[in-house]
């Protein structure tokens, strides 16, 4: 059989995740090269250093800021460069091309790259200034973030369940490794065993599963599995039931939840806010581009599988979260709660009802982004307060923090006035269209449920006396993010479905297209 010659189409395909991977070997390279190889140790830390004079340590730390910040720059321009082979193929839109049989940059692909990609931009942003207080390798940082979102893309435009896992797996050995940067942190090491083996698990879950498929139907591809793939036959559910058993797990849901609030906790606040953000919107995003292109007739088999993980991490994890002290794992479990959320349009499986959930992603991403930047922010004698009580009475001391992290906590529970509520709104609407009203209940129960939760923070910051606890002040880039997302979040609040210049329709209309133009 004669080849058939590789098309531009297919070489822009290729763009966002060699970018991101090309970036990431940059990075490496530029990091040997760049002075200081390795960050000074803190003092009394094992085979710490002691700086000759204070004049050379001050000029060793201004070089490494210079380092840093290069660095973070050059993975923001990598990311720029992937977003924009995405944003390219939005504004043409495209028909998919026969010849990219592994990989395909469509409306849904593109949507989810510049998603993704904008999340992580603004947590590398948020990370420089933790990575310069706890001396983390900063080359490495930057290159294991871009190696997981280059798996990240690739898993996002998988049409072959073998791309997909290979993307997932990628994304996910990069996160394992993040988990345990942060050495000296306490349950550092328990955070990054069990990211490991929750990891593992997922991951041979998820192969096991595509053997079965690949033994019942003979097809790695999407289309092959959609028509092939019998319902009937023991050897398909088996298979589909453990993919679905692997991705769930990645995604944290119940049964299949643990790992995600102990990680959140141990591991250190910009790698939980990657976590929290690209890893679950990464997940989430592939999955719906494997139902929609290779289980698009399962609707009826599949959506009693979804309502009763969604349900099931709703109530869970909303109980769980009650009982916390721990801000990171309150917030690891809201994000369970919220992935049990708007896993819910699945049960509707139209365009309206995936459209409410991609803008219900790109209000978590912007909410969670702004609550665990608040807790990097919020440092004393150089370690982060992650405790509830270290939030106590801190509205006396730092105004603006307080009322960024109030507003941020409001979103969650889905408040009027911010995008939280506007994402709920959409997604139970879609929920009460579909004929799945008991569903809608459940969403709407689960989200006064959070409001209780979510309302300890701000009880704490403004009903509290302070601690006698140092506090220092914020880097400018920190703030800079903070101030960004809490704009938006507001923003949306306030007008959530801004007209998009350029195409013509709002932000709503845009991301029920994006959805449809890559199933049509």
């Amino acid at each position: 059989m004669e080849a058939t010659p590789m098309q531009w189409s297919d070489l822009i395909a290729l763009g966002p995740a060699g970018a991101t991977a090309l970036g990431a070997l940059g990075i490496l390279l530029l990091s040997v090269l760049l002075a200081p190889r390795t960050p000074e140790r803190s003092p009394g830390a094992p085979g710490a250093r002691v700086s000759r004079s204070s004049k050379g340590s001050g000029e060793d730390e201004l070089a490494r800021m210079r380092v840093n910040l290069l660095l973070a720059g050059l993975a923001t321009a990598s990311l720029a460069l992937a977003g924009g082979f995405a944003f390219s193929r939005l504004m043409s839109q495209p028909a998919p091309s026969p010849l990219s049989p592994m990989l395909a940059l469509d409306g849904l692909a593109a949507l989810s790259i510049l998603v993704v990609g904008l999340a992580a931009v603004l947590v590398i942003w948020l990370s420089t200034s933790r990575l310069t207080a706890i001396r983390i390798p900063y080359g490495e940082y930057y290159a294991l973030v871009l190696l997981g979102l280059a798996g990240s893309f690739a898993a996002l435009q998988a049409e072959n369940v073998i791309v997909l896992f290979l993307g997932l797996e990628l994304m996910s050995v990069a996160t394992t490794i993040l988990t345990a940067a942060e050495r000296g942190k306490k349950h550092g090491l328990e955070a990054a065993l069990k990211a490991f083996l929750s990891n593992a698990l997922s991951s041979a879950l998820l192969l096991l599963g595509i053997i079965l498929l690949f033994g019942a139907t003979g097809h790695f591809d999407y289309p092959g599995l959609r028509d092939t793939l019998d319902p009937a036959r023991g050897l398909d559910l088996a298979g589909l039931a453990l993919i679905f058993a692997g991705l769930a797990m990645k995604l944290a849901l119940v049964p299949f939840h643990q790992w995600l609030p102990d990680v959140q906790e141990g591991t250190s606040t910009s790698v939980a806010a990657f976590v929290s953000t690209c890893v679950v919107i990464t997940v989430t995003l592939a999955w719906l581009r494997l139902v929609l292109h290779g289980l698009p007739d399962l609707h009826a088999l599949l959506s009693p599988v979804f309502a009763g993980l969604g349900v099931a991490s709703i109530v869970l994890a909303n109980l769980m979260a009650l009982v916390q002290r721990n801000v990171k794992r309150m917030l690891g479990w809201l994000v369970i709660a919220q992935a049990g959320t708007w896993i819910l349009a699945f049960c509707v499986g139209d365009e309206t009802a995936f459209g409410a959930m991609i803008f219900y992603l790109v209000a978590y991403a912007l909410v969670m982004l702004g609550a665990f930047g608040v807790v990097m922010t919020l440092k004393g004698g150089g370690r982060e307060l992650e405790r509830l009580e270290h939030f106590a009475g801190i509205a006396e001391s730092r105004k603006g923090l307080a009322a960024i992290m109030t507003l941020f906590m409001l979103a969650v529970a889905g408040v009027p006035g911010t995008v939280g509520f506007w994402a709920r709104w959409h997604l139970v609407g879609a929920l009460v269209a579909g004929g799945e009203l008991v569903l809608a209940v459940i969403a709407v129960l689960g989200s006064v449920v959070s409001l209780y939760i979510c309302m300890q923070v701000p009880v704490m910051m403004y009903m509290r006396e302070t601690l006698e606890e140092e506090v220092t002040e914020s880097a400018t880039n920190e703030l800079l993010v903070l101030l960004l997302c809490a704009g938006i979040v507001i923003g949306l609040g306030f007008w959530p479905d801004p007209l998009l210049p350029g195409w013509g329709m709002g932000l709503l209309d845009f991301f029920e297209s994006s959805v449809g133009s890559s199933v049509r």
